[in-house]
């Protein structure tokens, strides 16, 4: 009897520690990611904003770069996706306005992965607007209106929001990730770039489940 107490007593003690395993979260703030002490308000509150902060000079984001994409396709409505280029120096600024414009003009298509080839790759330097212009006309505008968009208050002002953004999640280096202005992920510390995605699926189901 006593030995029949004994067993019944081990298989809850068991029990208990499996389910305590098992209510443990796959990834823990301040290991896998960060969590920002002044939360960055995002651009439509009924989506799960996921924003990567990159950088045209960055191997690690040119390397990232077939992942990111292959990932995003998969993301389901209720997740809204936003690439932010770095600026922490007059070159990166002048990078920020290339990628905006490309957006602006519905370019990205073609001129992102050219633009991070020309540099990376090539090993281009684009000295001024001219020359920025000169090379984005190559994927489907004229240089007029690529220069009059690089240089517009519109492009000018998507830089500087970015700059704040940036500023506001504490973005230490490039790739990083944000989920919904609250949560900051970085390949080095959730352990690689596969992994940086996993993790901000973690926290893109933690916020789904904290608006139900």
């Amino acid at each position: 009897m006593r030995l029949m107490l004994a067993l019944c007593a081990l298989l809850v003690s068991v029990s208990a520690l499996v389910a305590q395993a098992n209510d443990k979260p796959a990834f823990v703030a301040g290991t896998h990611y960060t969590e920002i002490e002044q939360p960055v308000r995002t651009a439509d509150p009924s989506k799960i904003e996921v924003t990567e902060v990159f950088s045209y000079h960055c191997n690690h984001c040119l390397s990232f770069e077939p992942m990111l994409q292959a990932w995003k396709k998969q993301l389901p409505e209720d997740v809204a996706f936003v690439q932010m280029h770095a600026i922490w120096n007059a070159g990166m600024k002048s990078m920020a306005q290339a990628f905006y414009t490309v957006k602006t003009l519905k370019l990205e298509d073609k001129a992102h992965m050219g633009i991070f080839n020309a540099i990376q790759m090539e090993r281009k330097v684009f000295k001024n607007p001219e020359e920025w212009a000169e090379f984005l006309a190559t994927f489907g505008s004229d240089k007029e209106t690529i220069l009059k968009t690089y240089n517009s208050f519109g492009v000018s002002s998507q830089v500087s929001q970015a700059d704040a953004r940036a500023r506001g999640y504490g973005i230490t280096g490039t790739p990083e990730m944000v989920v919904n202005g609250k949560y900051r992920v970085s390949a080095r510390q959730s352990g690689g770039q596969t992994e940086m995605l996993k993790v901000v699926d973690f926290l893109v189901e933690k916020e789904r489940a904290a608006k139900k």
